[in-house]
C-alpha cells in the first residue's frame, strides 16, 4: 500500500463523482481509495491512515456527519474535507464544529480540493477561504 502521506479516501455514494475524483487527485500524484458509504469505509482494514478523508456528507445509512463525530469519538486523527451537493442552513458550522478542514459545495474549484489535499499532505494549515 502507498504512503499515508499520499494517499487520499474519498467516500461518496454517487459513483460518477467518487470515480471523477479519483481520475483528479491520482493526476497529481495520490494514491486513491474510494468507498460508496461510510460502513463500507468503516469495514476496511487499511495498514495505514490516508493524509486525509474526502467526504461527503449526504450518503445512505451513516451520513458523513455522524462517521466524522464516530472517528473523533474513536480518537482516529484523520484530517476531513467535507463536500456536499445538499447544502443547507449551518452545515458548513457544523462541519467545522467536528473538525473538518475544508468544507466544498459541489461543483467545487478543483484546484482548490487539491491545494487543501496538498497541504494536508505537507502538515501545514489549510486556510478554508473559497
Amino acid at each position: 500500500m502507498a504512503e499515508a502521506s499520499s494517499s487520499v479516501f474519498v467516500i461518496d455514494d454517487d459513483e460518477s463523482v467518487h470515480t471523477s475524483l479519483e481520475l483528479l487527485i491520482e493526476s497529481s500524484g495520490y494514491h486513491v481509495v474510494t468507498f460508496g458509504s461510510a460502513e463500507d469505509f468503516l469495514d476496511c482494514a487499511f495498514e495505514v491512515k490516508p493524509c486525509c478523508l474526502v467526504l461527503d456528507i449526504h450518503l445512505p445509512g451513516m451520513s458523513g456527519f455522524n462517521l466524522q463525530g464516530h472517528l473523533v469519538k474513536s480518537q482516529t486523527r484523520i484530517p476531513v474535507i467535507f463536500i456536499t451537493g445538499h447544502d443547507r442552513y449551518r452545515m458548513e458550522e457544523e462541519a467545522k464544529r467536528l473538525g473538518a478542514i475544508a468544507y466544498l459545495r459541489k461543483p467545487f474549484d478543483e484546484q482548490y480540493l487539491l491545494d487543501a489535499i496538498h497541504a494536508l499532505r505537507e502538515g501545514n494549515r489549510f486556510d478554508d477561504h473559497q
